[in-house]
């Protein structure tokens, strides 16, 4: 690994010079054990440790098959799939992998009796599988998360749709939360190259599910005025979300858990925040029982904003938590965009709020290629900035995981993994002392 970190880290380093270099055996990964998954049956998901789950071992280097590239992973991230993973909700994720072993043997080498879980990454090219001509040894990448195989047609206007689209890192193994990871050629693009690694690695998964949710058409398809409801908006996904709606023309209307985070909302050009724990918003008068008289009244602090107008936009992912006020306070003939359903994946609501007043409601799930490959362009052009606040190195990944199961952070947590300091992988110094105050937006406020 020391040869991999020198040549990455060394100006003069040419494709010849990493294809020349000798890939290690063995890697050091974040992995949940097949053994362990039942670790945590009968208690309740809060309870759920992942670390107690989570390992950092060390696991044989896979070879690239066609199509596939190896990765030396310099910085990674923490997204809400690797809670599930780590939890092992809503199912152990080794039953995607023995899957995925079905479709045959290049799927057969991921059903292992371990799981190298990670969703995002920033990092160099090692190897190139048969039939790779895009990417070469030592190109500067980071990686989105989806995996397709293409054989069907029904996946070919819009990737997502393919029947065998799996979400790398969470249904498939070799994941970026590692010194080494394998991906499909496709799911790599240009690393932004006034960004560090590990700033570099937080986007992939969140920028291109927000991107989907509210601006293609697969999603809301969001226009200048509308007035957008965005949960958790200071978070690793809302975030972005927040800077799509004031980029794009729209009113962002942020909910958040905190003052703190309100004010971030409001760092980044949000007019309309509702801190939700100020205003003790309590969408559920039990845990079975739904409160209208709350969605209610979110509703008219919502119209208190925006000058009397209901939202055009719900950016859903809480899930049971909220989704009954999101259907309620939606304005006639608009449009809920739902995913994730990171408090519950049982939604109750009102449906006569739905059907009666025309509204839609769209299910998105991640990115088609075009879709990750725009929202990269967005953060290269600096247009969309990183939302990185806080960085573990790889050894404390369980913990990481934990903060973000718990809810105890802002934006994206970042993950150095071969990157020996945070800091490091700039290669276009004059953009970044451009966007340097928008990048360190969330770092400033989680110090």
């Amino acid at each position: 690994m020391k040869e991999i970190i020198s040549a990455v880290l060394s100006d003069d380093a040419a494709s010849e010079d990493f294809a020349a270099l000798p890939v290690p055996d063995s890697y050091r990964g974040a992995l949940t054990l097949k053994e362990e998954a039942g670790m945590f049956e009968g208690l309740a998901s809060s309870d759920k440790d992942p670390e107690k789950s989570l390992h950092i071992s060390e696991v044989p280097t896979p070879s690239p098959c066609a199509g596939e590239v190896l990765i030396a992973v310099m910085a990674s991230a923490i997204n809400y799939n690797t809670v599930w993973s780590a939890i092992f909700e809503p199912l152990p994720t080794f039953a995607f992998l023995e899957r995925y072993a079905k479709a045959g043997p290049e799927g057969a080498r991921h059903d292992l009796p371990y799981h190298v879980v990670g969703s995002d990454l920033s990092g160099v090219v090692l190897r190139t599988g048969p039939g790779v001509r895009r990417w070469k040894p030592g190109d500067r990448v980071v990686a989105h998360c989806l995996s397709v195989e293409l054989e069907s047609s029904d996946g070919h206007n819009d990737t997502m749709l393919d029947p065998e689209q799996r979400i790398w890192g969470f249904e498939t193994n070799f994941g970026g939360l590692a010194e080494i990871a394998l991906v499909k050629s496709n799911q790599l693009m240009p690393k932004p190259a006034h960004l560090t690694w590990e700033e570099a690695a937080c986007s992939g998964l969140v920028n291109s599910t927000a991107y989907r949710q509210l601006v293609s058409r697969n999603g809301a398809g969001m226009k200048q005025g509308d007035n957008v409801l965005i949960w958790g908006a200071s978070g690793g996904l809302g975030s972005y979300a927040t800077q799509f709606a004031l980029h794009g023309g729209a009113n962002p209307v942020c909910v958040v858990s905190s003052d703190v985070k309100a004010e971030l909302c409001r760092s980044m050009g949000a007019e309309a925040v509702i801190d939700r724990s100020a205003e003790d918003f309590r969408f559920w008068s039990d845990e079975r029982t739904p409160n209208p008289e709350e969605w209610k009244r979110f509703g008219k602090g919502i119209r208190e904003l925006t000058g009397g107008e209901d939202v055009d936009i719900v950016f859903e992912h809480p899930g049971r938590e909220t989704f009954g006020a999101s259907v309620y306070v939606t304005r006639k003939g608009g449009t809920i965009v739902t995913c994730a359903s990171t408090s519950g994946y049982t939604h109750e609501y009102d449906n006569r709020y739905l059907w009666m007043q025309l509204k839609r409601i769209i299910g998105s799930h991640f990115a088609n290629y075009r879709e990750a490959w725009e929202a990269n362009r967005l953060i290269a052009k600096g247009k969309i900035h990183p939302t990185l606040s806080t960085v573990f190195p790889l050894a404390q990944t369980p913990a990481a995981v934990r903060r973000v199961q718990e809810n105890r952070h802002s934006g994206k947590v970042g993950v150095l993994c071969l990157a020996p300091a945070e800091g490091l992988g700039v290669q276009d110094p004059q953009a970044r002392a451009r966007h340097l105050p928008f990048i360190n937006r969330f770092r400033e406020a989680a110090e």
